[in-house]
């Protein structure tokens, strides 16, 4: 069914959940937004979002070598509020979760903000290229551009991927669940991505 942007923005006022998370639940719901905000706090991401802000200095960092050849390594940083949850079984398993989609998915960053500045520009310049060679019409290509940009985010930003173990949800939206579940703020910091032969990359800090 379709859902209006001014139904998502309501639920996105009422929840602070992220727009992408609240046009799912409205879909689960029908349209519904009752039992949309319903959906969103037992998936936990309308407290996620509202833990947000909140200071995370402890965690783990977690690593992960793919035992196939152990030639793909992986080490992450996750913070979470305090040392207690940094101990539990379920805030180590997101952590190892999460080294196995970086090693899985490869991603470049951990959010979009982190891809520096020069590479976007790059890969804007590609996609115009190729839609002029495809004759698209001038007035339309920008819109072409920025749809093909999108598409190179949800690929290579961390956050954004088809989480590897579900990929109706995001790593976002499981992170999300991750703090409702656990009650406290979770980040990830950073990361670095091993294999033999190439050179390491590494992110700064995303919530």
């Amino acid at each position: 069914m379709q859902i209006s942007a001014a139904i998502v923005k309501e639920l996105r006022e009422k929840t602070g959940a992220g727009m992408m998370d609240c046009k799912k639940a409205l879909v689960d719901a029908e349209g519904d937004i009752s039992k949309a905000v319903d959906l969103l706090r037992a998936r936990g991401i309308a407290k996620a979002e509202k833990k947000a802000g909140r200071s995370a200095k402890e965690g783990i960092i977690c690593s992960y070598v793919h035992p196939l050849g152990q030639k793909l390594g992986v080490m992450v940083e996750v913070n979470c509020e305090t040392d207690f949850v940094a101990k539990t079984d379920e805030f180590v398993r997101f952590a190892q979760d999460i080294a196995m989609q970086i090693a899985a998915m490869n991603p470049l960053a951990v959010r979009r903000e982190d891809i520096p500045a020069a590479i976007i520009e790059h890969e804007k310049a590609v996609y115009h290229d190729q839609v002029i060679n495809e004759g698209k019409p001038a007035h339309i290509a920008e819109r072409i551009v920025e749809g093909k940009l999108e598409k190179y985010y949800k690929e290579n930003v961390l956050l954004e991927q088809e989480f590897f173990k579900d990929t109706d949800k995001s790593v976002e939206t499981y992170l999300k669940e991750t703090i409702g579940s656990l009650g406290e703020n979770i980040s990830i910091a950073r990361f670095a991505r091993f294999m033999v032969g190439e050179a390491s990359e590494e992110t700064t800090e995303a919530s």
